[in-house]
């Protein structure tokens, strides 16, 4: 339908949020613990599980692509985008259990083994989040209630982050009975089949409202040549990959921090003000029963890695969904999306160095700058996509042809380009220092885990702020856009 400016009921928002929430459940949780399951778990070398990571985006170049012509090119009865994460939910399950999974092979048989099912997951993701996120270009024209979207996806793509980043670890210890290989695969299955249950959802509530304008011709060299001539992508594409290289990096990377660098002690000392350490002979009320249901309570210094990382995790995206509800709406209709993600990407940055400053036992510390970091970091999250589906106007505003799918493909595999590299980074740079797996490490290992924390991270986020100095989309352009695109399709 080429119609003007369309509301969206917020039922449907919810459905479509769900989608972002299946994703994340297996994004979360490759960005987060993937080198440290390879490393810590699986049992190969932290540089031959970054190149694993790094292979991967070479299929992805030519992957992505593809995915973009194929979905703008689909044409049934659902619309263009919305068959693809039907398709896909079982598959993507599948493959993401099968990447957590450890098969008892040689040492070159892992790496095989991680190599193929890490390729065929990203693939899969490919197929399912590029017309994931296409669709949400194309729900509606108005760019406030874009805005609104991307808002209520990223609330729920930040409570599945909450749940895999607070929640993995401990399920892993109660599922495994110390069997973490056993602990991994049963916590992955039950992820995965909740992947299956949202994605179905989204695919039902959902509708697609803008289409291409009707006498746009089907050319894929156009479709090049009109993605490479866009000053908005090319430093949205940047943006993008530089951010994901650093969420990537620093997310892997505090797995390491909060095993090998942060005092156990002062943590266990810290769990127990906080009453998350259960003494034999002790009798607790139903909320402590509760916690201890999900693993979240420890019982003596072997347990404290699992429950201390989770609660840091856990507190830092309460924190990031407050601030997606809060102000990244708020902030952006008042100073524009541009302006909103300067200023906040810039301030992440900067807590992001106090990581390598902080004494490993002053836990408190810790949890602090991480409230802050995540604060600073939460109004950005929806801007990204919104951003995006703005990009997909102006080069619709500019040619006279959409290409949705495409200019969202681009950015999807920056997304993973940014996810391979910087996890890659992560485990070249730990395994320079010296890094051994399940040891004390030296002074070296301990350095470089924590510049893979903090200073390197913190310089790649700035490349990402450098990038959107060259995005010229400003909120006054953005509507003048949307005015103009809204005149043509009513007279399409």
């Amino acid at each position: 339908m080429n119609t003007a400016t369309q509301k969206v009921p917020w039922y449907e928002k919810v459905g479509y949020s769900l989608g972002d929430g299946a994703a994340n459940l297996v994004f979360q949780m490759t960005m987060m613990f993937q080198l440290f399951f390879y490393t810590d778990v699986f049992g190969i070398k932290a540089t031959a599980a970054g190149m694993i990571l790094l292979i991967a985006r070479v299929f992805d170049a030519f992957v992505d692509p593809v995915v973009g012509i194929l979905s703008d090119r689909t044409n049934s009865r659902w619309g263009k985008y919305r068959p693809w994460i039907l398709w896909t939910a079982l598959p993507f399950a599948i493959f993401f259990v099968l990447a957590f999974t450890t098969p008892d092979l040689s040492e070159r048989g892992k790496i095989l083994y991680a190599g193929i099912t890490y390729v065929l997951l990203m693939s899969i993701y490919s197929f399912n989040n590029t017309p994931y996120s296409s669709l949400g270009g194309v729900m509606t024209a108005d760019i406030k209630e874009r805005t609104s979207i991307s808002t209520y996806r990223f609330v729920t793509a930040t409570i599945a982050t909450f749940v895999v980043q607070g929640l993995t670890l401990p399920l892993v210890t109660k599922f495994g009975q110390g069997d973490q290989q056993k602990g991994w695969l049963l916590t992955i299955s039950l992820f995965a089949a909740l992947v299956v249950v949202l994605f179905v959802i989204t695919f039902f509530t959902t509708k697609e409202r803008i289409e291409p304008p009707v006498n746009q011709k089907t050319s894929v060299k156009q479709d090049f040549k009109d993605i490479i001539q866009n000053r908005p992508w090319k430093a949205m594409f940047v943006l993008t990959l530089f951010l994901f290289i650093t969420l990537a990096m620093w997310g892997s990377s505090m797995s390491y921090y909060f095993n090998y660098v942060v005092d156990k002690d002062a943590l266990f000392v810290f769990l127990s003000k906080v009453g998350l350490i259960s003494e034999a002979g002790e009798s607790y009320g139903a909320g402590h029963q509760f916690l201890d249901a999900f693993g979240l309570i420890a019982r003596d210094n072997s347990d404290v890695f699992a429950v201390g990382f989770s609660l840091f995790n856990m507190i830092g995206q309460m924190i990031t969904l407050l601030g997606v509800i809060l102000l990244s709406r708020f902030l952006s209709n008042i100073f524009g999306k541009r302006n909103v993600f300067i200023v906040c990407l810039a301030l992440t940055a900067l807590f992001t160095t106090l990581f390598y400053v902080v004494s490993p036992k002053n836990i408190e510390s810790i949890f602090v700058i991480n409230i802050l970091k995540s604060l600073a970091y939460a109004p950005t999250i929806p801007l990204l996509w919104a951003m995006m589906g703005d990009v997909a106007d102006h080069s619709e505003w500019v040619n006279h042809r959409r290409a949705t799918g495409f200019v969202f493909a681009g950015i999807v595999f920056a997304l993973k380009a940014g996810l391979g590299v910087g996890g890659a980074i992560c485990g070249s740079i730990i395994d320079a220092f010296g890094f051994v797996p399940n040891q004390i490490q030296t002074d070296s290992a301990v350095f470089g885990i924590k510049l893979s924390a903090s200073l390197i991270p913190a310089s790649t986020f700035f490349i990402g702020v450098c990038a959107l100095f060259f995005y010229p989309i400003s909120k006054k352009l953005n509507e003048r856009i949307q005015a103009e695109l809204e005149e043509r399709r009513k007279n399409n």
